[in-house]
């Protein structure tokens, strides 16, 4: 059979996601791209910027409609993308449209951080281009830097990570990294915002119990595909409270917020999170929101439900108070 029709691999959640043939080919699916623009609904300006050029990594900025030049700073979120380390972007229309949102209705600048992606670019290589978009992000803290937008608008003493599913799980790693590094003078990263986050663990906890062991079997395996030096599912990315990882005493925030959703396959998991993270050395405040009836990124698939406002309401009393 020819290889490059014969699957070695394909990764299907809820909607397909990829296939990765025996030539090694990989076809992606909701590959669809929201291009930088001036948002009409919000008035919202974004650009994408290359940040390495030997990497081709990139962010996208978001900048609100502003009254004046001379408005005070603003807060930073520095988001991460969701897609099962495998698909989206920075670019893609469900982060699009939710920092759109997010921008115009909490009046912050927000930095959309583009990481490579697995099969051809597998973790850690997604770990360190997240790590490096916020470095990238708060070298601006001293009044230079190459991006005027963040020189002019943005407010290092009000910094804040933010990610949906596996981008939830990108901010917890890039927390627990930049609270063993230094930061910039002038940095204070204030809080995090988890959406749906992606954790797992050997030990099967709460719905986890239910699946079968083919299913179980599967999720494992998928982490291996994504994942190929992982020690397994108490790998501390993974499982940031398995034995032997680092403490997350370390978090570079002392304020944490955790949003799940009551049909969502991870919300077992975030739940977890949220009370090992409160039972923790961490001397921070952590807070639990859910979302009532609704499944995995819901808001990327009805960004006007209700719900969805609920959620965005949430997020920006967090980044308010």
């Amino acid at each position: 059979m020819d290889p490059d029709k014969e699957i070695h691999f394909q990764f299907f959640d809820s909607f397909p996601l990829i296939k990765v043939y025996k030539s090694g080919r990989v076809e992606r699916f909701r590959t669809q791209l929201a291009p930088a623009s001036t948002d009409p609904a919000t008035g919202v300006t974004s650009k994408d910027v290359v940040i390495d050029s030997s990497t081709g990594r990139w962010v996208r900025l978001y900048l609100p409609k502003l009254e004046n030049s001379s408005e005070q700073k603003l807060p930073v979120v520095i988001y991460y993308h969701g897609g099962a380390f495998v698909i989206g972007s920075a670019a893609d229309p469900f982060s699009h449209s939710f920092l759109n949102r997010l921008v115009a209705e909490s009046k912050i600048v927000a930095v959309s951080v583009n990481y490579r992606l697995a099969p051809e670019f597998p973790l850690p290589i997604g770990y360190e281009d997240s790590v490096a978009g916020f470095k990238w992000v708060i070298s601006h803290a001293n009044g230079s830097g190459p991006e005027p937008w963040l020189i002019d608008h943005a407010d290092f003493g009000r910094v804040f990570l933010s990610g949906c599913s596996a981008g939830g799980n990108m901010a917890h790693t890039v927390a627990l990294r930049a609270g063993l590094d230094k930061l910039e003078p002038g940095v204070v990263v204030k809080g995090m915002v988890i959406i749906h986050p992606y954790f797992s663990g050997e030990e099967r906890i709460g719905s986890e119990v239910r699946r079968s062991d083919a299913e179980w079997a599967k999720t494992k395996e998928i982490w291996h595909f994504v994942y190929p030096g992982t020690s397994g599912m108490d790998d501390p990315v993974s499982n940031p409270f398995a034995e032997g990882a680092p403490s997350v005493k370390n978090l570079v925030c002392k304020r944490v917020l955790v949003c799940v959703a009551e049909h969502d396959s991870l919300r077992d998991r975030g739940v977890w999170y949220y009370e090992k993270l409160k039972e923790s050395e961490w001397d921070g405040e952590a807070e639990l929101f859910e979302s009532v009836g609704e499944g995995h990124g819901f808001h990327g698939f009805k960004p006007t439900c209700k719900k969805t406002a609920e959620l965005i309401e949430q997020v920006i009393a967090f980044l308010k108070n």
